[in-house]
């Protein structure tokens, strides 16, 4: 499906999963980084996609985003061929207001330590409730992107 992904994205500072009201691991990687056209491969629970997105707009808030559901063989076989560095995370789902939705992603591996909170919105200027949990906003800063952290983990930043 084609469409455009609005989203903001925040570090997370403070104590969230009794919040959450569903969580999955997701495993993931790039065919391409590329900021252009970047392709990834998710195996999400038992589903699994692939995705391409466009490069942001000048807030870094939207950008481009098609994404089809495949068969989750493939996306294992696909994961063998993708760029360095697999993202291995686990996703909370907590709820924003009656119809938006935090998605909070606890990395793993290289990237241990790193909480990022994002929540896609219907516009760039819908406004929502920020829990005391939400910390500095990142949105638009590409090292927070998961295809920089593939290939620059967080646990070989120098400044965090």
């Amino acid at each position: 499906m084609v469409s455009k992904e609005i989203e903001r994205k925040f570090l997370v500072k403070g104590s969230f999963k009794e919040h959450a009201i569903s969580s999955m691991v997701i495993k993931q990687g790039f065919l391409s980084t590329v900021p252009e056209r970047t392709v990834r491969i998710r195996i999400k629970g038992d589903k699994a996609f692939i995705t391409i997105k466009g490069i942001g707009n000048a807030s870094g808030i939207s950008r481009f985003e098609w994404e089809k559901e495949i068969p989750k063989k493939e996306a294992v076989e696909l994961l063998k061929i993708c760029e360095r560095g697999i993202i291995d995370k686990k996703r909370y789902i907590i709820s924003a207001n009656k119809d938006l939705f935090f998605e909070v992603d606890e990395f793993y591996g290289e990237n241990q330590g790193l909480i990022i909170a994002e929540i896609e919105l219907p516009d760039e200027n819908t406004l929502f409730s920020k829990p005391a949990w939400l910390g500095k906003e990142v949105t638009g800063d590409k090292k927070y992107y998961n295809s920089y952290l593939a290939q620059n983990p967080y646990n070989k930043w120098t400044n965090k």
